[in-house]
């Protein structure tokens, strides 16, 4: 309120006063001769008390912000508020002191009205703090005991945790502090991309077998898993400091050493290891009960492509002409779910993730692309005759593939975003003069998609005005793998250098080059902060915990 507004206030409660004082008096005039008058306090304690209020009362009628030096206590305004609900007296004086009751009774209610969390339900006050943020719950938690109470409920940073992406397979009951758990993941957070930023890491060669090819790599979660021409499966688990890989045993062990057909593809996520060899067999190892495999299936011919869905044990296989669709029944044990048949050899394989009751994938044949639904025939998502497909990415509800151009007329090479309800294509984006050779959908942040091209370019596609974001020249010649996610991009180029790059500001961060011509695989780096590059021959991790040494 303003001083204007108060002069205002000030005089219309004066000019109520006196209006009512007048009205009593023509009204009850012998009344108020005939009332005895009010006895006199005495002084001492009382009379300071009495002055006191009347004082507070003069002194916010003329405009006076200071209050009494001396401040009864809750005792003296409870007796105080007693005297005041008997009947005042009506004579000259009586404007002032019903003015003091007034004063008295409105402190009263002050101190007397409760606060809300003692009188609402625990739950109920839990309901409404579950709104607040990390910031809004700390000022909420200064305010008194009863709101640290609440406010530092574990269910509450439980679920700040569940939000920001922190420990999101685990449950309440895992710790006994969530608000600390928080602290420490915002805090190892912070030390990262601070590490990232000021280029501080270090990098480490996985133990690896001298006598053999690296050719498949893949990761999943901080774990990593390498194939090679000997047969062999190895599996690193780079969250914690010892790198020793175990081997994953196979079902030839009666053969001849060196007699073992080569690895063709590995997969791995939270709970299977899958690899498929080039005579055509499929091993599934479950990681939490032992290296042997639990599952094994043949196919006819060798296997062209494999996929693993991210979140489930479902398993996408292709090979000659049939892609094989493999998921658990009741019992835990993998059967086929669904056989299609193309009309070419299937090039990319991939799993659409977050399918609710059939699983759903996407291949692509030449210059077909398919959509493959359990409960369905296979369907052709696109086809232009001559225009073979270059890359494939996938995420919930979209496809994006690149697709080069050819023939009499150039259109130039073009990605195809498609969405997966309406199955039409819903975007064009880029008109290259190069081959896309990679596209990242999946971990890309929302509207934004990351491509790489054989122009040695990566480029940012806004999927909203179907335009280029960013477009950087990252490597001296095509790039091979290409990942981003919420703020950096993390690209290979088949020279066998790998860049990370803040895209906000199109600086570089990091680059390492390995002695190697080529990047065999880059895996999901966007899934944790600590990152992966493999190349052949030689397994690597970049870990941005640690410092690299002088």
């Amino acid at each position: 309120m303003d001083d204007h507004s108060l002069d205002e206030f000030r005089r219309r409660w004066q000019e109520e006063l006196a209006q009512a004082q007048a009205l009593r008096k023509r009204r009850r005039p012998e009344a108020a001769e005939r009332r005895p008058r009010r006895p006199e306090v005495v002084s001492g304690r009382g009379e300071q008390q009495a002055s006191g209020y009347l004082a507070l009362a003069q002194g916010l009628l003329e405009g006076a912000g200071r209050p009494p030096a001396a401040r009864a206590t809750r005792a003296e305004r409870q007796e105080a508020a007693s005297r005041s609900r008997s009947p005042p007296a009506r004579d000259a004086a009586g404007g002032g002191e019903q003015l003091v009751d007034q004063l008295i009774r409105d402190l009263n209610e002050m101190d007397d009205v409760p606060f809300f969390d003692i009188q609402l339900p625990y739950e109920l006050a839990i309901n409404i703090f579950q709104y607040l943020n990390r910031r809004e719950l700390g000022r909420c938690a200064q305010v008194s005991k009863t709101w640290k109470v609440i406010a530092e409920d574990e269910v509450l940073w439980y679920r700040l945790c569940q939000q920001e992406g922190h420990l999101p397979e685990s449950s309440i009951s895992d710790y006994s502090c969530w608000k600390l758990v928080f602290q420490e993941c915002r805090a190892k957070e912070h030390m990262l991309r601070t590490n990232w930023k000021n280029r501080k890491g270090a990098v480490s060669e996985l133990e690896h077998i001298p006598d053999a090819v690296l050719c498949d790599v893949h990761s999943h979660d901080g774990v990593v898993i390498a194939g090679y021409t000997s047969g062999d499966v190895r599996v690193w688990d780079t969250r914690t400091w010892d790198y020793t890989a175990p081997f994953l045993e196979s079902e030839f062990e009666e053969d001849e050493p060196g007699m073992q057909p080569y690895v063709s593809f590995v997969r791995i996520n939270s709970s299977l290891a899958v690899a498929a060899y080039e005579d055509g067999f499929l091993n599934i190892w479950n990681l939490r009960t032992g290296k042997y495999p639990i599952h094994r299936f043949e196919h006819d011919a060798r296997i062209q492509a494999l996929a693993l869905s991210q979140e489930d044990a479902t398993i996408a296989t292709a090979s000659a002409f049939d892609v094989v669709m493999l998921c658990p029944n009741e019992e835990g044990n993998l059967q086929i779910a669904a056989e299609f048949e193309v009309q070419k050899l299937v090039d990319y394989l991939e799993i659409v993730p977050d399918t609710e009751r059939y699983p759903v994938a996407v291949a692509t044949a030449g210059d077909l692309v398919y959509l493959l639904k359990a409960e369905d025939s296979a369907r052709t998502l696109h086809y232009v005759y001559g225009q073979p497909v270059t890359c494939l990415d996938v995420s919930a509800n979209q496809a994006a593939f690149g697709v080069k151009s050819l023939g009499w007329v150039y259109e130039g090479n073009k990605i195809l975003v498609y969405s997966l309800e309406a199955e039409r294509c819903v975007s064009k984006l880029g008109n290259a003069l190069g081959d896309f050779s990679c596209v990242n959908l999946r971990d890309s942040p929302p509207s934004l998609m990351v491509s790489g091209n054989m122009d040695r370019r990566v480029r940012i596609h806004d999927l909203r005005t179907d335009s280029i974001a960013l477009s950087i020249s990252a490597h001296q010649l095509g790039v091979s793998a290409v990942q981003m996610d919420d703020w950096k991009i993390v690209s290979g180029g088949e020279e066998g250098l790998v860049s990370v790059w803040d895209y906000r500001m199109s600086q570089k961060l990091w680059e390492v080059h390995s002695r190697l011509c080529s990047l065999a695989l880059l895996p999901r780096w966007a899934e944790v902060l600590q990152e992966h590059f493999s190349v052949q021959s030689v397994p690597q991790t970049l870990d941005s915990r640690t410092p690299s040494p002088p």
